[in-house]
């Protein structure tokens, strides 16, 4: 994939982020998944969920896999669509600007349009990289990005509410600060609620990013408020695996074919 062609999907997908007119990304995690959901109607553009990633190779998330691992799925997956894809890219595989910029480097150079990079340090949310340090990695990434001639879509991840709901203002503090070192989104874990959805949209100098399942704010509500981006992470392969489940114990007590057993790909 040439760098021209990167850059005009990374075009696109920041064209995509519109408040109040949100970017729906269903999640995938290999080439089937992708070309799937990438021939749905509407679709424009797709994310991968590291979660989910780290499960179909049999590892832990939170960088189980290497980054070389990390890269060979992205290819595989970006090589497999024509639309931009954002690829979930946890820590950077980096602990510091340095290694961060190299691995976003090599991220552009197999074709994301987009990334993920979030802030916390373990596998837990409890523990976060100091401010500084995180948005000294944010510059890296986008500086990765200015050198190849391509504005990559960051999507900055904020966990200080996962791993703790008291810390509203740092969670606050680090979606602004990663803004102004050059995200594009702030990915703000821990809004469950219409209220938080609210008080974030107002405290926060940029777009806002989120992710949603069926106990929290509606699409179509979401949307009203103002977000920006809606993702639903590694749930979508628990919805895909829930299917296959059913349809396996459906099988197995000899019982009727399931419908989808008919689907065509």
């Amino acid at each position: 994939m040439s760098i021209q062609s990167t850059a005009e999907k990374a075009e696109l997908l920041r064209s995509l982020h519109i408040p109040g007119d949100p970017l729906i990304v269903t999640n995938v995690w290999d080439s089937i998944t992708a070309r799937i959901v990438a021939g749905a109607d509407g679709v424009k553009a797709l994310a991968t969920a590291s979660h989910s990633i780290s499960e179909a190779h049999g590892v832990e998330d939170g960088e189980g896999l290497d980054v070389d691992e990390a890269l060979a799925a992205a290819r595989l997956i970006i090589r497999s669509v024509d639309l931009p894809v954002s690829v979930d890219f946890e820590k950077a595989y980096a602990s510091d600007a340095a290694g961060t910029r190299d691995n976003v480097w090599r991220l552009i150079e197999a074709g994301a349009a987009g990334l993920n990079l979030e802030d916390s340090i373990g596998r837990s949310k409890a523990e976060l990289y100091d401010i500084d340090t995180q948005v000294s990695k944010i510059a890296a990434a986008r500086a990765a990005g200015d050198r190849a001639g391509v504005p990559i879509v960051i999507n900055a991840r904020v966990d200080a509410l996962a791993g703790d709901p008291s810390l509203w203002d740092d969670a606050m503090n680090r979606a602004n600060a990663y803004l102004d070192a050059g995200a594009d989104v702030a990915f703000v874990l821990g809004l469950s609620t219409e209220e938080t959805v609210e008080r974030a949209l107002a405290a926060i100098r940029g777009k806002v990013s989120v992710i949603a399942n069926p106990s929290q704010v509606p699409l179509a509500r979401l949307a009203e408020l103002g977000v920006s981006r809606v993702s639903f992470g590694p749930t979508v392969m628990g919805l895909t695996l829930s299917h296959l489940r059913d349809a396996a114990t459906t099988l197995t007590a000899r019982g009727d074919y399931p419908s989808e057993l008919g689907f065509a790909f």
